[in-house]
């Protein structure tokens, strides 16, 4: 039977308290938080406006899952956040849904592949217990609903959250039963689910709260969740200093190093941006109107990425010895060729305008970013 238990250290955004800073451990650096990015400190992709359906934007490794409920801007947080904190995830209601269909569901989540889950040891005798804190502060009072799903096993277990005071951050913590039915699966695939049910219509919350594991059912996902935060464009959810650790104890957050968080963030999402003077690629002539070089991904991503480049009037350069001038080209002919997780081709084919002029000549060119503006991603982030 799962340990339900949820705590409210509440703090005034009018007073600081050194006990705050507290939340955070002395030690970086190490491993005990299952979670990537935890304290909001990475943002690869920046913030976004205008979300209607559900979408990555703001902190790296967050997804905003949202189905007809409202519209949203998601964004890195960084004047509003507790004490030993600099960052903070940021969702903030633009369009109001007072009345959810039922269907409807606002959920932040965040998802755990399988290689990352072995020490759990579900499915085993030895399964162990998870403990999950945070910080989280909204403009309104209410519940929502932490919901574990476990993706290989279709099993899942839940906690109710009760935001107290409006406007003032508290921490929360909660234990999990251990599950010695489901296993994860040990590979790179989509294994576990941490949801935060911030509202939902009928379908998924007219259940009740499954306080032990239990195969999934929808009408439990959000049973619990009455905070309606898509009920007015006054309403905002603020969340970092997320941990989710094996054992029965939630602990201090491990602030790791800001270099380490930034890696593991690009086994998932890696974005280059351009620059007046960032050279990007070594590349060989193929034929007379293509060129390819190779990228080795570092660190290796979770799976083959998919590539995209956004496209504009001379945002790439490609330059040669024979060709001082360099070949100015708008993005649109890259794709990516022979790729795995660990390195691709980068092909590139001059196209439109750009086909009245040629590679021919030349050998080996650099292709590099001769605009601020050009973005080129490699994205292999769980669906």
């Amino acid at each position: 039977m799962a340990l339900n238990v949820v705590s409210s250290d509440r703090l005034s955004t009018n007073v600081k308290t050194s006990n705050l800073a507290t939340g955070l451990s002395s030690k970086v650096g190490s491993s005990k938080n299952l979670l990537v990015n935890g304290a909001m400190q990475i943002s690869q992709r920046g913030n976004v406006t205008g979300k209607t359906a559900s979408t990555y934007g703001g902190p790296d490794r967050w997804k905003t899952s949202i189905s007809g409920l409202g519209t949203w801007s998601i964004s890195q947080e960084t004047s509003v956040v507790p004490a030993g904190f600099k960052t903070a995830y940021k969702l903030d209601c633009t369009t109001a849904d007072a009345s959810p269909a039922a269907t409807d569901l606002l959920v932040l989540q965040y998802k755990l592949e399988g290689f990352d889950l072995q020490g759990v040891a579900a499915g085993t005798s030895s399964a162990k217990k998870l403990s999950l804190s945070f910080w989280v502060r909204c403009t309104k009072t209410g519940n929502f609903t932490v919901h574990l799903d476990n993706k290989d096993a279709t099993r899942s277990i839940g906690s109710t959250v009760t935001i107290s005071s409006a406007d003032t951050w508290e921490k929360k913590t909660m234990t999990f039963a251990a599950d010695t039915t489901g296993a994860f699966n040990n590979d790179n695939g989509d294994a576990l689910h941490l949801n935060m049910w911030l509202d939902a219509g009928s379908n998924y919350t007219s259940g009740a709260v499954p306080s032990a594991w239990e195969a999934t059912s929808d009408a439990d996902k959000a049973a619990g969740t009455n905070l309606a935060l898509g009920n007015n464009t006054a309403n905002i959810f603020y969340i970092t200093g997320v941990q989710l650790e094996i054992g029965d104890t939630p602990t201090e957050f491990e602030y790791r190093l800001y270099g380490e968080e930034l890696e593991r963030c690009k086994r998932y999402f890696h974005r280059l941006l351009g620059g007046a003077t960032d050279y990007w690629l070594l590349a060989t002539k193929y034929t007379d109107d293509t060129a390819i070089g190779i990228m080795h991904w570092s660190p290796w991503m979770r799976t083959t990425p998919t590539f995209s480049a956004n496209t504009g009037t001379n945002y790439y350069l490609w330059y040669a010895d024979s060709d001082e001038s360099g070949v100015n080209v708008d993005g649109s002919g890259f794709s990516l060729q022979q790729a795995s997780e660990r390195s691709g081709g980068i092909r590139y084919l001059l196209t439109g305008g750009e086909s009245g002029k040629s590679f021919a000549g030349t050998g080996e060119g650099i292709l590099w970013f001769s605009s601020s503006s050009a973005i080129v991603d490699l994205d292999a982030e769980f669906s």
